[in-house]
């Protein structure tokens, strides 16, 4: 099968991904005839509140999970910091916090922003990597402590792909009687997770990094976790996230885990094997080229690679020529010139650093794409370096 002369190669799944069809299609009804209120105690509001604890056991199922043990958010976001803070209030007598220097910018920020608003009030450590963007576990085990109101570490890092072991650290923490979080919205639906068997006391996930719309996520806490709720107001989900329940994208987020059960095997086995083609075939072909993340300990479907003494935002633009879509680091920090705070933590080279590509594929890629992809590279890396005062040939 042959591209379309027309057609665009979307390569940054880990930004975000298309709605599936299937996904849509359940959603489409939540529209226009089920417009009821699921708080409503009339039958015509009744049944939508039958869909969304539908979708609720369909989410729960994916994660290993109880249905009341899903809290609906607005994304992941949203999520983990409702997960931080209910942690920091539910132990006001505990004031420290531990984390990784290669967070989303969604733990990231709120972290830095915990010190800075309240004068110091909180400590945070932040964990460092190695050159593959591994965790010292050691520095994690000294970094527990009485104080220690929770940890939050991610599940898998959204640029690199590189997996953290979670479980392990969960373990640990709950040793200690220290609440762990974890963002899980690079992992839910490439990796098998099984929350009943493990000690992650919150966990978070995003909508629209699995096939489901924009603007939908979910809050996992654990059975029996206290919790003091981010956003008050009404009674919805049992108390803990008050507002008008987003029924039609709950609904689509629940089939759209529903069908990444289904196609887990297909994201470690296909999609794992166009990545490895396309990684291996980028670094062969492409000279001064470097793999960013551990070879194995990763997503199926990331590969971040650092093109030396060429610019990320000209490679992007040359590609967009191409209409292949890729990312230069997270979508929630584009537009900025500084190199990615996971390729400075991991100490990758400043000429290396800036020259980075995420590419992040999805069960809608196909090998023609990658073909087409490995085709185009080499010529636009060449004719950026040919323009680059730092390249000597």
């Amino acid at each position: 099968m042959s591209l379309a002369p027309d057609a665009v190669i979307y390569m940054d799944n880990n930004a975000t991904t298309r709605v599936a069809p299937e996904v849509l299609a359940a959603m489409m009804p939540y529209f226009s005839e089920l417009y009821g209120n699921p708080s409503s105690m009339h039958t015509f509001g009744g049944q939508v509140a039958e869909a969304v604890h539908t979708a609720r056991c369909q989410v729960a199922a994916l994660l290993g999970a109880d249905p009341e043990e899903i809290t609906f958010t607005s994304c992941g976001t949203e999520s983990d910091s409702a997960a931080i803070l209910s942690a920091l209030r539910t132990y006001p007598e505990k004031r420290h916090v531990i984390t990784t220097r290669v967070e989303h910018p969604a733990v990231k920020n709120l972290c830095e922003n915990l010190t800075a608003i309240t004068g110091h009030k909180y400590r945070v450590t932040r964990l460092k990597v190695d050159a593959e963007g591994m965790l010292d576990m050691a520095e994690y085990e000294e970094a527990l402590r009485e104080d220690t109101a929770i940890v939050s570490v991610m599940w898998a890092n959204n640029e690199t792909g590189v997996i953290y072991p979670v479980e392990e650290m969960a373990r640990m923490a709950r040793q200690r009687g220290i609440l762990f979080h974890t963002d899980a919205v690079q992992a839910v639906g490439k990796i098998p997770i099984n929350l009943r068997q493990l000690d992650i006391d919150m966990l978070a996930l995003s909508g629209h990094k699995l096939h489901a719309p924009k603007g939908v996520g979910v809050l996992y806490i654990k059975r029996g976790t206290l919790f003091v709720p981010f956003m008050t107001g009404g009674h919805q989900e049992h108390g803990r996230r008050g507002g008008t329940e987003n029924v039609a994208s709950i609904v689509g987020l629940g089939k759209a885990c529903e069908l990444a059960a289904a196609k887990m095997d297909e994201e470690n086995s296909r999609v794992k094997a166009m990545r490895d083609t396309l990684e291996e075939g980028l670094l062969t072909a492409i000279p001064k080229s470097l793999l960013n993340g551990h070879k194995t300990s990763r997503l199926p479907n990331t590969a971040n690679i650092s093109f030396e003494f060429v610019e990320g935002e000209a490679i992007l633009l040359h590609m967009n020529q191409q209409r292949i879509c890729a990312s230069s680091g997270s979508a929630c920090t584009s537009g900025s010139l500084e190199p990615s705070h996971v390729l400075r933590a991991m100490g990758v080279p400043f000429t290396a650093a800036h020259g980075s590509i995420r590419f992040s594929l999805s069960v809608y890629n196909s090998e023609e794409e990658i073909a087409f992809v490995l085709e185009k590279m080499p010529n636009i890396i060449d004719s950026l370096r040919k323009m680059s005062p730092f390249w000597k040939g």
